[in-house]
């Protein structure tokens, strides 16, 4: 784990939004770096290069998520990057929402949102 120093500016992970053009540009506006994309081969490298490049969070539109799972896979039990799904403009498969809900569940013994 990062320690933080007392008067430390660079010390906090980055946060990168990954989706198409029209879900992700608004988040640049919270200083987040986006990557837009919707190709498969594309989001894959994006995604491993994001992981290795000190990015903490990466926020990922489902639609992109829905099409490389195994990458997804691969950095479910690490540390970092933290993957968030997060609805788009379109092609929402709900998988966000019940990954709020199971963390929930997991982390309170039971799901208080339903």
């Amino acid at each position: 784990m990062q320690k933080l120093k007392k008067g430390c500016v660079n010390c906090m992970y980055k946060v990168a939004v990954m989706g198409d053009k029209e879900s992700i540009y608004g988040f640049s506006a919270l200083g987040m770096s986006v990557f837009p994309t919707e190709n498969k081969e594309e989001a894959s490298t994006i995604l491993n290069k994001l992981a290795t490049s000190g990015f903490g969070i990466v926020y990922m539109t489902e639609k992109l998520a829905s099409i490389i799972p195994e990458e997804i896979e691969k950095y479910k039990f690490e540390s970092k990057p933290a993957i968030i799904l997060i609805p788009g403009v379109n092609g929402n498969t709900g998988e966000g929402m019940e990954q709020v809900n199971k963390s929930v569940e997991k982390a309170v013994g039971s799901n208080i949102l339903k």
